[in-house]
């Protein structure tokens, strides 16, 4: 089957996810100043989720490129990846409200774990269908910055835990930046 219902349906997903948490943030009361500064750990919540949430559309975007049909497990797999991504604007809400304390930003780190494992596994899937000489498969190589990002989320929940939510979140920041500009392996790949 073809791919345009899952990257449809995909789009339109990660759309609502944003509308969500940017409707989470509430208006606040008063016309000054500090009144807006107060939401301060509310809004750095939301743009590095929005980062977050970016950055998955934006490489899933990419990986479709070497798409050329879908089966049931990709299906599957992609709609795991969108549940994972799904839960952010929860987590996000509840980091931001309690200003980064550590159970809420290990909560997050942890469906930031779990999105990149669901990503990861819908790569996987993408791969077996296509084949291992496939432009995916020849694009993702080893896959250092999956490794860099698994491990830094895995580290990052029980630094957080720990007390250390101020590192733990410098780690989470440290991963969207190595994603935020856009994965070329798969461009340079198809231009072959």
């Amino acid at each position: 089957m073809g791919k345009g219902r899952l990257e449809a349906f995909s789009d339109g997903v990660i759309a609502i996810i944003i509308t969500i948490m940017v409707l989470e943030m509430k208006v606040p009361h008063g016309d000054r100043w500090a009144d807006l500064s107060s939401l301060g750990a509310i809004f750095l919540s939301y743009v590095l989720s929005f980062l977050n949430v970016g950055i998955y559309w934006n490489n899933h975007h990419h990986m479709l490129h070497a798409v050329k049909q879908v089966n049931g497990r990709i299906l599957w797999a992609n709609m795991h990846l969108l549940f994972w991504l799904s839960l952010m604007p929860f987590t996000t809400g509840w980091m931001g409200e309690n200003h980064f304390a550590s159970t809420p930003v290990a909560l997050y780190a942890l469906d930031l774990l779990m999105c990149a494992v669901a990503y990861i596994i819908l790569q996987t899937q993408i791969i077996k269908l296509h084949g291992n000489e496939s432009v995916l498969a020849a694009a993702v190589g080893g896959d250092t910055k999956g490794k860099i990002s698994l491990s830094a989320y895995v580290i990052a929940i029980p630094t957080a835990l720990a007390g250390y939510s101020w590192l733990a979140g410098a780690l989470l920041i440290a991963v969207a930046l190595i994603w935020f500009l856009p994965d070329q392996r798969i461009e340079k790949v198809l231009e072959h």
